[in-house]
């Protein structure tokens, strides 16, 4: 996923949790929600990073033998510019875009 497309803030901004939680009716919900999706977007940047690290790492590395890699630099410059996981885990809550159930709720709805 290119991450640089989405509309997320680059800077942390104050929302309403109120107007936030009404989907939910919860604020703990809609929080926990962001956040479980925070760390699916952490976990998949890591691993795109890791893997275009991957590249400059060589076998036979030591610690007097590290040199600066223009290139790796400019990775690394790339994805601390991006906006952070919460950020744009929350802007995909506010567009709609992420999907999730609460089984607990779906018990008590087929109970009643």
């Amino acid at each position: 996923m290119d991450y640089k497309k989405t509309n997320a803030p680059l800077n942390t901004v104050t929302r309403d949790m109120m107007d936030l939680c009404k989907d939910t009716g919860n604020v703990y919900e809609t929080v926990s929600i962001i956040a479980k999706r925070a760390n699916q977007i952490a976990g998949e940047m890591k691993h795109e990073l890791d893997k275009k690290l991957q590249e400059f790492a060589s076998l036979n590395d030591n610690l007097e033998e590290i040199s600066e890699n223009r290139e790796q630099i400019e990775i690394s410059r790339y994805y601390e510019k991006l906006p952070k996981p919460t950020l744009i885990a929350t802007q995909e809550y506010i567009e709609g875009k992420i999907h999730y159930r609460n089984p607990a709720k779906e018990r008590l709805s087929l109970d009643d």
